[in-house]
C-alpha cells in the first residue's frame, strides 16, 4: 500500500484574544493497490536505529508540571490512561509537541485536550465519514492528526499545538490492549518519556486477577538508580505497582536540567490456574475462556528450517543467523524430526529427508550452517515447495507419528527476485500443496521484505509472522521467536458450549497449542434460566485425547468487580470485540473477492465504532465543543510494518474464524456436578449410575468385601504403615494392578496413628500405561509421556483403550478396555485439621472382568469363596452381634457392623452392614496382609 506524507498544516483559532495553531505529523493510507518498486527498495535503507528520532515533548522554554500513567488491568485486559499538563513557559508564542508511544497491538480509545480551557474530544468514526469531516475543516486552513509506526512493537501518537506565552495544555490519551502469554508471562509494558523534568510524575498499575496472581515483576530500562523509586503491593488476586521518581532522581547529573527518564517500565505476572481445564470468566453479558494448560508431555516435532541465503544476507544477518540456529538445533530431540533447505537462487537440501534430532545429525546441521556463504538472488517460491513436499513424503512413507505437530519456519530478509516473483501466486501455491497438519511459520528479518505477504501466507497455513530486526540482538530474537513454538503440546483444540447459551464467538477451534502461551476464546452469553454458564474443551495431546469441562457463575464477576476500586469492569466486552475486530482485520486480508471485503470492512467498522477502537479502518476525529476545529489521528498502512497495526500477532494462530460447533464428542462424560444443560436438544442427565455391588476400600483404611452368592459384606481392616503400598488387583491376564499407598494422620490418637490411602494406581501393562492419583493431582504416564491434571475441573481422557474420567473435586474413574472399572474417592478434611489428613477411597464393582490370574487384596475375591456365618449371639456390645465365620477351612470370630459407602454422599456416606474380620483379615484373605506389600506403583504379586 502506498503511503503519501501528510502535509503539515496550521490552524488559526481566535479566542479571548489569544491565538494558537495544531499542527499534526503522520502519514496517510494510499489507496493504491500495487506499491511504488522504489518504495520496495528503500525498505532496505531504513534500519531502525536511522529511524526519525522520538521526542516526547517538543519545543524551548516548556514546563511539564506533571506526566502521570494509570494502567487497570483486569483478567488480561489493560486500560492505559496517559495524562501531560504543559505550560508554554516562554516569552512567546511557540509550538509544543505531545508524542506517545504505544504498543502496535493496542487500539487507541480517545484523545482529549484542554488549551486554555477550550476542550477538543475525540470520538471514533468510520475513516471516510472522518476524513470527510476532517476535509471541510481543511478546507478553512485547519490541521490534522495522525498515528504512525516507529520502531520495533511500537507506534507513535503525535501532536503539535501551537499556544501563546503562559497557555496550559492537558493532553489525555487512551488505549486498550489484550495481554498475551508469551513464555509463561503476561508482559505489560509502559514507554516513558516526559521529555522534560516533572514534578508530578506518577506511574500506576493496577491488575486484578479473579483466580489470583501466581507472579510479579517490574523491570526497567531506565536505570538502576529508580530501583528505589518502585513500589509493588500484592495480594492473592491484585496488585498495585507504582513508579514515583522524586525531581532529583529524575535528573541526568545533580545540577542538569534535562531528564534520565527515557525508556521502558515493564511488569510481568502470571495468574493462578486450578486446572487443565482452562479459566472461563462472565462479566457484562459477555464471556471469555482463558485456556493455558500445563504439565503435559510434548508433542513431537517435525521442522524443515527454509534459510534465506542470498546476497543480502551476507555479514551481520547471516552471523546472528547462524547464531541463532546454534542454539534452535540443540533445543531438538532424539524424537524430532528436521531438516535444512537454504535458498538464494537455487534451492540445496542439507538432507533430502527428515532426519532424527539426535546430537550427531544436529553437530553435522550445524557445521553445514557454518559454512554457508551468501550470495545470488531470492527464490522464496520453490525453496518452500521443496519444504512442503519433504514434510509430505516422511508422512506418506509412515516415518512421522500421526500426534506429532510439522511445520516449516521461513527466515527471510528480501522479496523474490528469482523464480515466480509475483506474490499471490506463490501464496496460491503453498496453499494448494500445504496439508492441513503442516504450519508456517515465517521470520522476515530487517525492512527490505514484505511483511505483510509474510503475514498473510503464514496466517493462511496455520502460522504466524514476525519481524526480526536487524540490528545487535537479532540472534536473540530468532531464538525467542523459536522458544514460543519449540514446546507444542495439544493439537486440535476446540472450545464448545451448550446449544443457545452463547452467541457471536471468537474463533473457538486452534490447530495447536504451545507451552508458555494462552488460547483465548470469547463471546456474548445468551439469557438463561441458570446462573452457570459451563464450556467443553477437546485436543489432542501426546497419545492422549482429552476432554475439558469448566463451569462459571455468570452474576460472580460482576458483583467482585463492583468491590474493586481500579478494576476496568468492561473488560469482557471491550476484550471480545478487541479479540473480534482483530480476527476480522486478518480475515479481511485473507478475503478471495472484493464483495467479501467489503463485507468484513463494513463489520469491522461497526465494532469498532460500537467499541472506539482507531482500527485501519476508522480514525479518531478530535474536535472542538461546537464541532468548529478538528483533528483527524487516522492509522495508516505502514510498509515498515505491514498491515493492519494493533494485529493480534498471537501464538498459536489457526484458520480463519470459524462457526461455532456445540456438539460435544460421542465420549463426553457428563457428571452429577455438570449442571442440566441443552446440546444438539438433548438434556445431558444428572444422574451417575453406579454399579450395584462394589468392592470398597475406604478410611482408614476400611475393606468391604461383597459376596453376591452369599448376598453378604464382609469387612476387615489392614493396619500397615505409612509408606507401605498394598496391592489390591493383581491380574497378570488381563495385564491390570491397582495399588495403594498408604499415608498417616498428623497425630495419633488414643497411642495409634492411624493409616489412609493417600495414592492409589492403575496400571495398564500391555501399554505401559499407568494412571497416578492422588489427593494433589492426577499423573497420566506411559513409558514417553507424563500428564498431569488437577482435581479443580472435570475432564476426560483417553488413550490405548484406558479412559480416565474426572468429577471436579470428587472421584475419577479408570476403565480399561471397557470391562475393568476402578472408582476413586477424593476426600477433603479442613487444612488446619489438627489430626485428619486429605485421603482417598476405593471402590470397584464386583462385575468388573478379570481373568482366572486374578489376586490382590480384593482382585482375590473375584472367584467368591464358600461362607457361612452361624452362632449369631448379642456381643459385649449390644448393638453389634456376633458370631462364628467359617470361610477357606478356617472358623473365626466375626462381629457384625458397619461401615460407609461414601459414593452418594461424601460427608455422611451410606451405611453398609457387614461381619468384620479381626486382625488384619486373617483367615478370610489368602496369607498374611503383608504378603500383599508390594515395591512400586505399577507392581504385580
Amino acid at each position: 500500500m502506498k503511503c503519501l506524507l501528510l502535509l503539515l498544516l496550521g490552524l488559526l483559532l481566535l479566542q479571548q484574544s489569544l491565538c494558537f495553531e495544531f499542527v499534526i505529523d503522520g502519514e496517510w493510507e494510499g489507496d493504491a493497490e500495487i506499491r511504488d518498486h522504489r518504495e520496495r527498495n528503500r525498505r532496505g535503507l531504513l534500519p531502525d536505529e536511522e529511524e526519525e528520532d522520538f521526542e516526547a515533548i517538543r519545543g524551548d522554554d516548556i514546563t511539564v508540571k506533571s506526566y502521570k500513567v494509570e494502567s487497570r488491568l483486569t483478567s488480561r485486559f489493560a486500560h492505559t490512561t496517559v495524562k501531560s499538563s504543559v505550560v508554554n513557559s516562554g516569552s512567546k508564542a511557540q509550538s509544543i509537541g505531545f508524542s506517545v508511544q504505544i504498543p502496535k497491538r493496542a487500539f487507541i480509545t480517545n484523545f482529549t485536550m484542554n488549551v486554555n480551557g477550550i476542550i477538543f474530544v475525540g470520538s471514533v468514526k468510520e475513516k471516510t465519514v472522518a476524513r470527510s469531516l476532517y476535509a471541510q475543516a481543511r478546507a478553512r486552513g485547519k490541521a490534522a492528526g495522525i498515528i504512525r509506526a516507529n520502531s520495533q512493537d511500537l507506534e507513535t501518537f503525535k501532536t503539535e499545538v501551537h499556544v501563546p506565552p503562559g497557555s496550559n495544555i492537558e493532553f489525555e490519551l487512551h488505549y486498550q490492549e489484550m495481554m498475551q502469554r508469551k513464555l509463561g508471562v503476561y508482559e505489560h509494558s509502559l514507554y516513558l518519556q516526559p521529555g522534560r523534568l516533572v514534578p508530578k510524575f506518577q506511574v500506576d498499575v493496577h491488575i486484578y486477577e479473579q483466580n489470583g496472581i501466581s507472579s510479579l515483576e517490574t523491570t526497567t530500562t531506565l536505570g538502576e538508580q529508580f530501583t528505589d523509586a518502585i513500589t509493588s503491593i500484592s495480594s492473592k488476586d491484585k496488585a498495585h505497582v507504582v513508579f514515583k521518581p522524586t525531581l532529583q532522581q529524575q535528573r541526568k547529573c545533580n545540577n542538569c536540567t534535562t531528564t534520565t527518564i527515557d525508556g521502558v517500565f515493564t511488569v510481568r505476572y502470571d495468574v493462578d490456574r486450578e486446572s487443565n481445564a482452562g479459566e472461563l470468566q462472565v462479566s457484562d453479558g459477555h464471556f471469555v475462556q482463558f485456556f493455558a494448560p500445563s504439565n503435559l508431555s510434548p508433542l513431537h516435532k517435525n521442522i524443515v528450517f527454509v534459510i534465506d541465503v542470498s546476497g543480502s544476507m551476507w555479514g551481520v544477518k547471516m552471523k546472528q543467523t547462524v547464531e541463532a540456529m546454534q542454539a534452535i538445533l540443540d533445543d531438538l530431540t532424539i524424537d524430532d524430526h528436521f531438516s535444512i533447505i537454504d535458498f538464494n537462487h537455487n534451492v540445496r537440501c542439507w538432507s533430502e529427508d527428515l532426519v532424527t534430532g539426535s546430537s550427531i545429525q544436529t553437530e553435522n546441521a550445524k557445521n553445514y550452517i557454518q559454512r554457508i556463504k551468501p550470495n545470488g538472488g531470492t527464490n522464496i517460491n520453490e525453496a518452500l515447495m521443496k519444504a512442503v513436499q519433504m514434510l509430505v513424503k516422511a508422512s506418506s512413507q509412515g516415518l512421522l507419528d500421526p500426534r506429532s505437530v510439522s511445520m516449516i519456519i521461513l527466515v527471510s530478509d528480501g522479496d523474490p527476485t528469482v523464480g515466480e516473483i509475483k506474490l499471490s501466486t506463490i501464496q496460491k501455491n503453498v496453499k494448494r500443496v500445504m496439508r492441513e497438519e503442516f504450519s508456517l511459520f515465517s521470520l522476515g528479518i530487517g525492512f527490505d521484505v514484505d511483511y505483510d505477504f509474510l503475514d498473510r501466507i503464514s496466517m493462511e497455513n496455520r502460522g504466524t509472522a514476525q519481524r526480526i530486526f536487524a540490528n545487535h540482538d537479532a540472534a536473540e530474537q530468532l531464538r525467542r521467536f523459536y522458544s514460543q513454538v519449540s514446546t507444542p503440546l495439544l493439537r486440535r483444540i476446540t472450545v464448545q458450549f451448550p446449544d443457545d447459551s452463547v452467541s457471536d464467538v471468537t474463533q473457538n477451534r486452534f490447530d495447536k497449542y504451545f507451552s508458555g502461551s494462552e488460547l483465548v476464546v470469547a463471546g456474548k452469553v445468551l439469557p438463561s434460566d441458570t446462573n452457570t454458564l459451563t464450556s467443553f474443551t477437546t485436543a489432542s495431546a501426546a497419545r492422549l485425547d482429552i476432554t475439558l469441562e469448566t463451569e462459571a457463575d455468570t452474576l460472580e464477576l460482576d458483583a467482585a468487580l463492583a468491590k474493586q476500586q481500579h478494576a476496568f469492569p468492561a473488560f469482557a466486552r471491550q476484550l471480545w470485540a478487541y479479540i473480534t475486530v482483530n480476527q476480522l482485520i486478518s480475515e479481511r486480508s485473507l478475503a478471495p473477492t472484493a464483495a467479501q471485503k467489503r463485507k468484513i470492512t463494513q463489520r469491522i467498522q461497526t465494532l469498532a465504532l460500537e467499541h472506539q477502537f482507531v482500527t485501519p479502518l476508522t480514525a479518531l476525529l478530535v474536535e472542538s465543543e461546537d464541532a468548529t476545529e478538528r483533528l483527524l489521528a487516522d492509522s495508516p498502512r505502514s510498509p515498515k510494518q505491514g498491515c493492519c497495526p494493533g494485529g493480534l500477532g498471537s501464538l498459536p494462530a489457526g484458520p480463519a474464524p470459524v462457526p461455532i460447533v456445540y456438539q460435544a464428542p460421542p465420549w463426553v462424560h457428563f457428571t452429577t456436578e455438570a449442571p442440566p444443560s441443552q446440546v444438539e436438544g438433548k438434556r445431558f442427565s444428572s444422574v451417575v449410575t453406579l454399579p450395584q455391588h462394589v468392592q470398597i476400600v475406604d478410611s482408614d483404611p476400611h475393606f468391604i468385601i461383597h459376596l453376591p452368592r452369599s448376598n453378604m459384606d464382609v469387612c476387615f481392616n489392614i493396619d500397615s504403615k505409612p509408606g507401605h503400598i498394598l496391592n489390591l488387583v493383581s491380574d497378570r491376564g488381563t495385564g491390570v494392578a491397582v495399588n495403594g499407598q498408604l499415608v498417616s494422620s498428623k497425630k495419633a490418637t488414643m497411642n495409634k496413628l492411624k493409616t489412609f490411602f493417600g495414592v492409589i494406581s492403575v496400571y495398564y501393562q500391555p501399554s505401559g500405561l499407568r494412571v497416578t492419583v492422588s489427593t494433589d493431582d492426577i499423573t497420566v504416564t506411559d513409558s514417553r509421556n507424563n500428564n498431569t491434571f488437577t482435581w479443580g475441573a472435570t475432564a476426560e481422557m483417553m488413550q490405548d483403550g484406558v479412559r480416565v474420567s474426572i468429577v471436579r473435586n470428587n472421584r475419577i474413574t479408570v476403565t480399561v478396555n471397557g470391562n475393568i472399572q476402578v472408582m476413586v474417592l477424593l476426600h477433603r478434611v479442613w487444612k488446619k485439621h489438627p489430626i485428619n489428613v486429605d485421603f482417598l477411597g476405593l471402590y470397584i464393582p464386583s462385575e468388573n472382568q478379570y481373568s482366572p490370574l486374578v489376586h490382590g487384596l480384593i482382585g482375590q475375591f473375584s472367584a467368591e469363596p464358600e461362607v457361612s456365618v452361624y452362632a449369631i449371639h448379642d456381643g459385649v456390645n449390644l448393638l453389634k452381634q456376633e458370631g462364628t465365620m467359617e470361610v477357606k477351612g478356617n472358623k473365626l470370630s466375626v462381629t457384625r457392623g458397619w461401615q460407609k459407602d461414601y459414593r452418594l454422599n461424601k460427608k455422611r456416606g451410606s451405611d453398609v452392614y457387614c461381619w468384620f474380620v479381626h486382625n488384619s483379615g486373617k483367615g478370610f484373605i489368602d496369607g498374611h496382609y503383608s504378603s500383599y506389600i508390594v515395591p512400586a506403583l505399577d507392581s504385580f504379586l
